[in-house]
Protein backbone atom coordinates (compact mmCIF):
# COMPACT_ATOMS: atom_id res chain seq x y z
CA UNK A 1 0.00 0.00 0.00
CA UNK A 2 1.32 3.54 -0.63
CA UNK A 3 1.02 6.31 1.65
CA UNK A 4 -1.55 8.86 2.13
CA UNK A 5 0.22 11.36 0.11
CA UNK A 6 0.85 9.38 -2.58
CA UNK A 7 -3.31 8.64 -3.58
CA UNK A 8 -3.51 12.63 -2.89
CA UNK A 9 -1.03 12.86 -5.39
CA UNK A 10 -2.00 10.75 -7.84
CA UNK A 11 -5.53 12.17 -7.37
CA UNK A 12 -4.90 15.59 -8.22
CA UNK A 13 -2.44 14.68 -11.02
CA UNK A 14 -5.34 12.98 -12.52
CA UNK A 15 -7.70 15.74 -12.10
CA UNK A 16 -5.59 18.60 -12.65
CA UNK A 17 -7.28 19.74 -15.91
CA UNK A 18 -10.29 17.87 -15.43
CA UNK A 19 -12.34 19.15 -12.91
CA UNK A 20 -14.98 20.86 -14.99
CA UNK A 21 -17.24 17.58 -15.66
CA UNK A 22 -15.91 15.75 -11.69
CA UNK A 23 -17.91 19.37 -10.25
CA UNK A 24 -20.87 19.03 -12.62
CA UNK A 25 -21.69 15.51 -12.18
CA UNK A 26 -20.83 16.12 -8.07
CA UNK A 27 -23.46 18.74 -8.28
CA UNK A 28 -25.82 16.50 -10.14
CA UNK A 29 -25.56 13.59 -7.58
CA UNK A 30 -25.96 16.04 -4.60
CA UNK A 31 -29.34 17.47 -5.91
CA UNK A 32 -30.39 14.05 -6.61
CA UNK A 33 -29.46 13.02 -3.00
CA UNK A 34 -30.77 16.08 -1.05
CA UNK A 35 -34.02 15.86 -3.05
CA UNK A 36 -34.64 11.91 -2.86
CA UNK A 37 -33.26 12.69 1.28
CA UNK A 38 -35.58 15.58 1.92
CA UNK A 39 -39.02 13.39 1.20
CA UNK A 40 -40.23 15.42 -1.16
CA UNK A 41 -42.98 13.47 -2.44
CA UNK A 42 -46.14 14.89 -3.24
CA UNK A 43 -49.22 15.11 0.13
CA UNK A 44 -51.22 12.61 -2.29
CA UNK A 45 -49.08 9.30 -1.82
CA UNK A 46 -49.87 9.88 2.02
CA UNK A 47 -52.72 8.22 3.07
CA UNK A 48 -55.46 10.87 4.17
CA UNK A 49 -56.38 8.81 7.47
CA UNK A 50 -52.98 9.13 8.27
CA UNK A 51 -53.94 12.79 8.93
CA UNK A 52 -51.68 13.28 12.18
CA UNK A 53 -48.16 14.87 12.65
CA UNK A 54 -46.95 11.63 13.00
CA UNK A 55 -48.38 9.74 10.23
CA UNK A 56 -47.38 12.53 7.85
CA UNK A 57 -43.92 12.07 9.43
CA UNK A 58 -43.81 8.31 9.06
CA UNK A 59 -45.05 8.61 5.53
CA UNK A 60 -42.43 10.66 4.61
CA UNK A 61 -39.80 8.90 5.65
CA UNK A 62 -40.96 5.45 4.09
CA UNK A 63 -40.86 7.80 0.68
CA UNK A 64 -37.56 9.63 1.73
CA UNK A 65 -36.41 5.65 1.93
CA UNK A 66 -37.64 4.02 -0.52
CA UNK A 67 -36.09 6.73 -2.84
CA UNK A 68 -32.74 6.48 -1.05
CA UNK A 69 -32.70 2.41 -1.78
CA UNK A 70 -34.03 2.79 -5.53
CA UNK A 71 -32.08 6.13 -6.87
CA UNK A 72 -29.53 7.39 -4.41
CA UNK A 73 -27.81 3.73 -3.50
CA UNK A 74 -27.37 2.88 -7.51
CA UNK A 75 -26.36 6.71 -8.01
CA UNK A 76 -23.51 6.39 -5.46
CA UNK A 77 -22.71 2.55 -7.46
CA UNK A 78 -22.31 4.91 -10.50
CA UNK A 79 -20.49 8.09 -9.05
CA UNK A 80 -17.92 5.32 -7.58
CA UNK A 81 -17.96 3.22 -10.97
CA UNK A 82 -17.35 6.19 -13.20
CA UNK A 83 -14.79 7.65 -11.13
CA UNK A 84 -12.88 4.15 -11.56
CA UNK A 85 -12.94 4.14 -14.88
CA UNK A 86 -11.82 7.88 -15.52
CA UNK A 87 -8.98 6.93 -13.28
CA UNK A 88 -8.15 3.45 -15.04
CA UNK A 89 -9.00 4.29 -18.42
CA UNK A 90 -8.81 8.15 -18.46
CA UNK A 91 -12.81 7.92 -19.46
CA UNK A 92 -13.70 11.64 -18.11
CA UNK A 93 -17.00 11.74 -19.19
CA UNK A 94 -18.33 11.53 -15.85
CA UNK A 95 -21.59 12.41 -15.87
CA UNK A 96 -22.76 10.19 -18.85
CA UNK A 97 -20.75 7.07 -17.19
CA UNK A 98 -22.25 7.44 -13.45
CA UNK A 99 -25.53 7.55 -14.71
CA UNK A 100 -25.13 4.26 -17.21
CA UNK A 101 -23.12 2.33 -14.02
CA UNK A 102 -26.20 3.22 -11.80
CA UNK A 103 -28.52 1.33 -14.26
CA UNK A 104 -26.82 -1.28 -15.37
CA UNK A 105 -27.70 -4.09 -13.50
CA UNK A 106 -29.36 -2.13 -11.56
CA UNK A 107 -31.66 -4.97 -9.00
CA UNK A 108 -28.58 -6.35 -8.47
CA UNK A 109 -26.99 -3.14 -7.31
CA UNK A 110 -29.82 -2.10 -5.55
CA UNK A 111 -30.01 -5.27 -3.57
CA UNK A 112 -26.18 -5.08 -3.43
CA UNK A 113 -25.87 -1.72 -1.41
CA UNK A 114 -29.09 -2.72 0.51
CA UNK A 115 -27.83 -5.87 2.12
CA UNK A 116 -24.22 -3.88 2.85
CA UNK A 117 -26.32 -1.44 4.46
CA UNK A 118 -28.21 -3.97 6.52
CA UNK A 119 -25.34 -5.22 7.58
CA UNK A 120 -23.75 -2.00 8.98
CA UNK A 121 -27.00 -1.54 10.84
CA UNK A 122 -27.14 -4.97 12.61
CA UNK A 123 -23.15 -4.19 13.93
CA UNK A 124 -24.57 -0.63 14.67
CA UNK A 125 -27.63 -2.05 17.18
CA UNK A 126 -24.37 -4.07 19.06
CA UNK A 127 -22.89 -0.80 19.67
CA UNK A 128 -21.54 2.44 17.51
CA UNK A 129 -18.16 1.76 17.14
CA UNK A 130 -18.64 -1.90 15.50
CA UNK A 131 -21.22 -0.13 13.14
CA UNK A 132 -18.52 2.32 11.90
CA UNK A 133 -15.51 -0.27 11.84
CA UNK A 134 -17.82 -1.99 9.51
CA UNK A 135 -18.51 1.02 7.36
CA UNK A 136 -14.90 1.02 6.67
CA UNK A 137 -14.95 -2.76 6.20
CA UNK A 138 -17.79 -2.70 3.71
CA UNK A 139 -16.72 0.50 1.53
CA UNK A 140 -15.17 -1.46 -1.47
CA UNK A 141 -18.89 -2.63 -2.23
CA UNK A 142 -19.91 -0.45 -4.93
CA UNK A 143 -16.72 -1.26 -6.89
CA UNK A 144 -17.10 -4.96 -6.04
CA UNK A 145 -20.77 -4.98 -7.29
CA UNK A 146 -19.53 -3.28 -10.94
CA UNK A 147 -16.76 -5.11 -11.55
CA UNK A 148 -18.03 -8.69 -10.31
CA UNK A 149 -21.70 -9.29 -11.26
CA UNK A 150 -21.00 -12.59 -10.89
CA UNK A 151 -21.01 -12.23 -7.18
CA UNK A 152 -24.11 -12.27 -5.10
CA UNK A 153 -25.17 -9.46 -3.32
CA UNK A 154 -25.00 -10.35 -0.52
CA UNK A 155 -21.37 -11.95 -1.09
CA UNK A 156 -19.95 -8.38 -3.23
CA UNK A 157 -20.05 -7.02 1.01
CA UNK A 158 -18.30 -9.93 2.22
CA UNK A 159 -15.53 -9.62 -0.43
CA UNK A 160 -15.51 -5.88 0.10
CA UNK A 161 -14.55 -7.15 3.93
CA UNK A 162 -12.36 -9.37 3.01
CA UNK A 163 -10.06 -7.26 1.05
CA UNK A 164 -10.30 -4.66 3.88
CA UNK A 165 -8.62 -7.05 6.47
CA UNK A 166 -5.96 -5.12 8.20
CA UNK A 167 -6.83 -1.80 5.95
CA UNK A 168 -9.77 -0.71 7.76
CA UNK A 169 -7.59 1.99 9.61
CA UNK A 170 -5.43 2.49 6.54
CA UNK A 171 -8.58 4.04 5.05
CA UNK A 172 -9.75 5.83 8.12
CA UNK A 173 -6.55 7.62 8.40
CA UNK A 174 -6.58 8.66 4.05
CA UNK A 175 -10.34 10.03 5.01
CA UNK A 176 -8.46 11.88 8.23
CA UNK A 177 -5.88 13.10 5.89
CA UNK A 178 -8.74 15.31 4.28
CA UNK A 179 -9.69 16.94 7.40
CA UNK A 180 -7.94 20.35 7.18
CA UNK A 181 -10.23 20.08 3.33
CA UNK A 182 -13.54 19.55 5.11
CA UNK A 183 -12.37 22.13 7.36
CA UNK A 184 -12.76 24.87 4.46
CA UNK A 185 -15.73 23.39 2.64
CA UNK A 186 -17.43 24.26 5.77
CA UNK A 187 -16.32 27.62 5.76
CA UNK A 188 -17.68 27.82 2.11
CA UNK A 189 -20.71 26.49 3.22
CA UNK A 190 -20.38 23.23 1.34
CA UNK A 191 -20.00 24.63 -1.79
CA UNK A 192 -16.05 23.37 -1.80
CA UNK A 193 -17.59 19.94 -1.83
CA UNK A 194 -17.94 19.82 -5.15
CA UNK A 195 -14.20 20.04 -5.52
CA UNK A 196 -13.74 18.16 -2.47
CA UNK A 197 -15.86 15.02 -3.34
CA UNK A 198 -14.33 13.93 -6.56
CA UNK A 199 -10.47 14.45 -4.85
CA UNK A 200 -11.42 11.80 -2.20
CA UNK A 201 -12.90 9.55 -4.73
CA UNK A 202 -10.02 9.86 -6.90
CA UNK A 203 -7.50 9.19 -3.72
CA UNK A 204 -9.54 6.14 -2.71
CA UNK A 205 -9.56 4.47 -6.70
CA UNK A 206 -5.80 4.44 -5.26
CA UNK A 207 -6.38 2.73 -2.38
CA UNK A 208 -9.22 0.62 -4.35
CA UNK A 209 -6.61 -0.84 -6.90
CA UNK A 210 -3.78 -1.62 -4.23
CA UNK A 211 -5.97 -3.67 -2.57
CA UNK A 212 -6.90 -5.68 -5.88
CA UNK A 213 -3.26 -6.28 -6.28
CA UNK A 214 -2.58 -7.71 -3.05
CA UNK A 215 -5.54 -9.91 -3.67
CA UNK A 216 -4.01 -11.15 -6.54
CA UNK A 217 -6.09 -8.75 -9.65
CA UNK A 218 -4.35 -7.25 -12.13
CA UNK A 219 -2.02 -4.29 -10.59
CA UNK A 220 -3.96 -1.15 -12.12
CA UNK A 221 -1.73 1.89 -10.76
CA UNK A 222 -3.74 5.16 -11.39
Amino acid sequence: MRTNQDYKNAALDALRGNWAPFVIGTLVFAVIALVCSGGNAAPQFIQPSAGSGTGLILGLCSISFLLTLFVVNPMIVGYDNAMRVFREKGDADFLHNMFQFATSNYLHKVLGMFLMELKITLWTFLFVIPGIIMSFAYAMTPYILEEHPEIGAWEASTRSREMMKGHKFDLFWLYLSFIGWVILCILTFGIGLLWLSPYISAAEIGFYNDLKAEQGEPAVTP
